[in-house]
């Protein structure tokens, strides 16, 4: 076939892999791919694109095959049974014979120089990592209640808005999954993507990507923002609705609780039924004050938002006193 997951003849040397984890976004993925085939790089960079297939049943593989006929020395098909966008991010990483490990999404559109742009730095070995900059599409308009930027931006949910202005520097916070690329050699020192963390099919809960990212910052491993790496994301309808921030932001109080974990027993009493306690008489109080007094619409909604994230929060902790023994990271 076409698209083989591994090839018993001899490969050539890969120095960039880029890894794009799919599901069911086959309408989509042609446009992406083809933007990725568009890569303009030196002569002396060697590439190729792995395609993680994490289950669909729409044309997924056959698009994905096309391209490998196509560029049969550049796209690689792999198929990922277990459900979960860190199982597919983790497949990917197995398998990828670059020294540098890239990662976008099915559904955007990559600028020609992007691949170049944002791995060039990483050559040299003075950075772990580097995330580009990400922009919704140039015909997106955001609604009247929601700020895209600024102090109670949340462009970052429509479309993981990344733009931390023109100049490149290190990074105080982690870089967004739709645009990064590590070394592979750091996910062998430090381990995988969470599989407890991560989106599968109705579940908004994500974090795996930043997590992995803070992961690298507290080890003290320093990564880069390139801005003239640009990712283009497209907008749907249904995701800009104030349904689905509520869903996004109750999930995303889920999912920073459990990158946090239980934490230790004070006086022999669990960490999480102290943590349930401040949660609801201070925290979820003091938010639902500043979302009820709130008079701008924006900033109101904003508010609203943490107070979701709160309960989200409290039913995650629930959830862990539930646990024994709470659940532990997965590596790769």
């Amino acid at each position: 076939m076409a698209c083989q997951v591994k090839e018993e003849a001899q490969v050539q040397e890969v120095h960039v892999s880029v890894i794009l984890c799919t599901y069911n976004r086959s309408q989509s993925l042609a446009g992406t791919l083809a933007s990725i085939a568009a890569q303009t790089l030196p002569a002396s960079v060697e590439w190729e694109v792995l395609v993680v297939d994490n289950n669909s049943t729409d044309r997924t593989r056959e698009v994905v095959e096309d391209f490998c006929r196509r560029y049969p020395d550049r796209f690689r098909y792999l198929f990922e049974p277990r459900q979960g966008l860190s199982y597919a991010r983790n497949a990917g990483v197995r398998e990828a014979r670059g020294d540098i490990l890239a990662f976008t999404d099915d559904d955007v559109t990559v600028e020609p120089t992007w691949l170049q742009n944002l791995t060039s730095a990483l050559h040299n070995g003075g950075w772990a990592g580097a995330g580009g900059r990400i922009l919704p599409v140039e015909t997106f308009a955001a609604p009247s209640w929601l700020a895209p930027d600024g102090p109670y931006g949340m462009g970052g949910i429509l479309c993981a808005h990344f733009d931390l202005g023109d100049t490149p520097h290190a990074l105080d916070r982690a870089p967004y999954g739709v645009n990064m690329a590590f070394h592979k050699k750091v996910f062998e020192k430090y381990g995988g993507f969470r599989t407890d963390l991560g989106r599968t099919p109705g579940n908004l809960m994500g974090n795996e990507d930043t997590e992995f990212g803070r992961r690298l910052m507290k080890a003290g491993e320093r990564l880069r923002y390139e801005p003239s790496a640009v990712v283009r994301h497209p907008v749907p309808d249904s995701r800009a609705q104030k349904d689905y921030f509520l869903s996004w932001w109750f999930d995303y109080g889920r999912a920073l609780v459990r990158e946090w974990g239980r934490g230790p027993s004070v006086l022999g009493i669990p960490r999480p039924y102290l943590n349930i306690l401040k949660l609801l008489t201070i925290t979820m109080v003091q938010r639902t004050w500043r979302w009820m007094l709130a008079l701008n619409r924006q900033r109101r909604f904003y508010y609203k938002c943490w107070v979701w994230v709160t309960a989200g929060q409290i039913q995650e902790y629930f959830r862990l006193l539930r646990i024994t023994p709470p659940e532990g990271k997965s590596h790769l």
